[in-house]
């Protein structure tokens, strides 16, 4: 007998279970073939499903999305289903979004779905090397930044978070996807004299 027609044999046992039970084994199954899996390293390589409320939003994400683009996500997920998974970082119990916040919202927040996938999420959890804050948010960044529209403000004090932990102008565009001009531009809109410690400015303008 193959080992694909032995864990068959063994899946059948499943079909007995609750819902919680059988999302639970299934979580474990995934979690243990991920361990021998080719592509380990790639976090959507093992997506589970876990209980939506312990999914929980980042204080951080500067992305917004108008009405009617929320509506079409909402859409979206009733006719085509959940295609992609909620990016997370796992803190015990729960887990923060890192990307995805408006797929939880969806899922939290809109009852017939809700109820079709029971009360839980999809997710797919972060590298686990980037338990930093400071990572996690240049990763929130980086997965927004091809879609959606950043809020100004927001993004401003984000750079300004890194560079209070003591992140270069450079590594800050390079990890968030800028230039050195729009670093500079976000630290502008503080008005914070403290960011600009590091920079040397002549005293007058040379006009000619």
């Amino acid at each position: 007998m193959s080992i694909v027609d032995e864990a068959k044999r063994l899946f059948a046992a499943l079909d007995g279970m609750s819902v919680d039970e059988k999302v639970d084994c299934i979580n474990q199954i995934k979690v243990a073939l991920h361990e021998h899996s080719p592509m380990a390293s790639e976090p959507v390589d093992c997506v589970l499903w876990v209980k939506s409320d312990t999914v929980h939003a980042n204080d951080y994400n500067p992305n917004s999305v108008a009405t009617p683009e929320m509506e079409l996500l909402r859409h979206s997920i009733r006719e085509d289903g959940y295609t992609q998974p909620i990016v997370v970082y796992p803190e015990g119990d729960n887990h923060t979004v890192v990307d995805g916040f408006h797929r939880n919202r969806v899922g939290k927040e809109c009852p017939d779905i809700t109820e079709r996938v029971h009360g839980y999420l999809p997710v797919t959890r972060i590298n686990p090397a980037r338990s930093d804050k400071s990572d996690r948010v240049s990763s929130t960044i980086r997965h927004n930044r091809a879609r959606g529209k950043h809020s100004v403000q927001a993004m401003s004090e984000i750079v300004v978070d890194l560079a209070r932990r003591n992140w270069s102008d450079a590594k800050i565009a390079k990890e968030l996807g800028m230039d050195p001009d729009e670093v500079l531009r976000l630290k502008q809109i503080t008005g914070l004299t403290e960011l600009f410690s590091d920079r040397d400015f002549s005293e007058a303008w040379d006009t000619e």
